[in-house]
């Protein structure tokens, strides 16, 4: 390595410090950070490499940002790692990413930073749309976290929140209709109540990686007032650097809450 290429390292140490000092410091905190986990396969074209291998990087990568949210102590953290037209990719695809959830739900299951930080791990969206044994992985991973309260970790599985929305919203009308909910109690907490997320808040900030700005059916009912964060960054090369950016940019933000 070269003198210049070890300047470069030492001065981005220092900001990403720097950087770090600053987020900790400011009194705006985040209690839930969400991530559009995108760029796996873009990443890997860009480089002349099989997708699978931009899949297995997101995973990695994903291993590394949890590390940092930890450190951050932001308690909520949730990913869009699958969404319900994402099951409609080729299916050597779809085998290679449910291989990677089957092995990264037991893998995390067995993590020492999650037993040590007492990470609850949950998982939501359509699971009858997934294979058994990732289902069978994502019971592991549940219930060797269930009594942890401190963390909570979610990962959307075959998740679409149009889908959510309208379980929710049938839900309510079977309890109405039977008599057991009158209308005048219907309201958006009942509706969040129904929601996969109902134990959870909404997210604070919702980061999107690879470019796109859009939020692809993502907690469409819960982002009402979210700080949206969008980098150009695809997801395997997401830095801490560029998490504390995201958070920072949010932080100098002033949410009005529709006011």
């Amino acid at each position: 390595m070269g003198i210049s290429n070890r300047l470069g390292d030492v001065l981005g140490t220092a900001v990403e410090s720097k950087l770090l000092r600053e987020v900790r410091q400011h009194p705006e905190k985040i209690n839930h950070l969400a991530i559009i986990m995108d760029g796996n396969r873009r990443f890997a074209w860009s480089k002349a490499l099989e997708t699978d291998i931009g899949h297995k990087m997101g995973k990695m990568k994903l291993e590394q940002v949890l590390d940092w949210v930890l450190e951050l102590e932001i308690h909520y953290f949730t990913v869009y790692a699958l969404s319900t037209e994402n099951l409609n990719r080729p299916e050597h695809e779809l085998e290679g990413l449910f291989n990677l959830y089957r092995e990264g739900l037991k893998d995390i299951a067995d993590d020492e930073r999650i037993h040590e930080n007492r990470v609850k791990v949950q998982i939501i969206g359509k699971r009858e749309l997934l294979p058994d044994s990732v289902n069978e992985a994502i019971t592991y991973a549940e219930e060797k976290t269930a009594e942890y309260e401190d963390y909570t970790f979610t990962v959307c599985l075959a998740y679409g929140s149009r889908e959510e929305m309208l379980a929710a919203i049938k839900s309510i009308a079977e309890d109405h209709s039977a008599g057991d909910l009158p209308l005048d109690s219907i309201d958006e907490g009942e509706v969040s109540r129904r929601l996969y997320t109902a134990e959870m808040p909404d997210p604070d900030l919702v980061i999107r990686t690879s470019g796109e700005e859009r939020i692809s059916n993502f907690l469409l009912w819960q982002m009402a007032y979210t700080e949206l964060y969008f980098t150009d960054v695809f997801w395997p090369s997401f830095s801490k650097k560029e998490l504390l950016k995201a958070i920072q940019t949010y932080q100098a933000r002033k949410r009005r809450f529709g006011e």
